[in-house]
């Protein structure tokens, strides 16, 4: 995971902050420069579909990528921090919390506490991206949307996320079938299934899903 997606996971921008805090809009691409470091240094910010950050060495007038070497040397280091520093004030005042990582597990998270009248529990400290959803009478989970290594389900290494939600056993296969199903991770695979939540999948098919495990576990 790169520096800025650790520092602006789970956080969505909002536009009229941006501007207000010096972003501008070029082809609805949001831009910003600061200088750090003493001016030795410039900061470059681009917000399209995800947000990219570069640092321009003043002298040489080219990138700075010793920032994204593993073990920087200390003055390699303090550069690194004053960026992180930047990213996490323009964090703190042009964008807003979320549930998730991904703009489709949100909004199926949003069409769950609206439809259920329940949020996300994030019960693991140390799995702060994955959450259950249960039913408030019964107490059973009838979702859990988790983040985890793609590879897990097949060969790319990249983190995404998923959500689990319970099935007829006997209507598996057919789902299996369809792109963006598999077979559920970390759950019973007789009465589960996973689904990837990177827009493979129609939210209107999640949803189906996600009521028809409701109902399962309502019964």
């Amino acid at each position: 995971m790169t520096i800025e997606e650790e520092i602006f996971k789970k956080s969505k921008p909002n536009i009229k902050q941006l501007e207000k805090y010096g972003f501008k809009k070029e082809n609805n691409i949001y831009k910003y420069k600061e200088k750090i470091m003493g001016n030795e240094f410039e900061v470059k910010i681009i917000i399209d579909k995800e947000i990219k950050g570069q640092i321009i060495d003043l002298n040489t007038k080219e990138e700075y990528t010793n920032i994204r070497l593993q073990n920087p040397g200390t003055y390699v280091n303090k550069v690194k921090e004053e960026y992180k520093k930047t990213l996490k004030k323009i964090k703190e005042n042009c964008f807003e919390e979320e549930y998730f990582m991904m703009p489709q597990s949100n909004r199926i998270t949003n069409y769950i506490i609206k439809k259920y009248n329940v949020e996300p529990e994030f019960l693991w400290k140390k799995l702060d991206g994955s959450a259950v959803f249960r039913n408030k009478k019964n107490k059973k989970w009838f979702g859990i949307i988790m983040d985890i290594n793609k590879n897990k389900l097949e060969k790319e290494n990249k983190i995404i996320e998923i959500i689990n939600t319970k099935i007829k056993e006997e209507t598996k296969e057919t789902l299996l079938k369809n792109k963006g199903f598999y077979e559920a991770y970390h759950m019973n695979k007789k009465n589960w299934i996973t689904m990837i939540l990177d827009e493979t999948i129609e939210d209107k098919i999640i949803i189906k899903q996600i009521e028809e495990s409701y109902n399962l576990i309502n019964k």
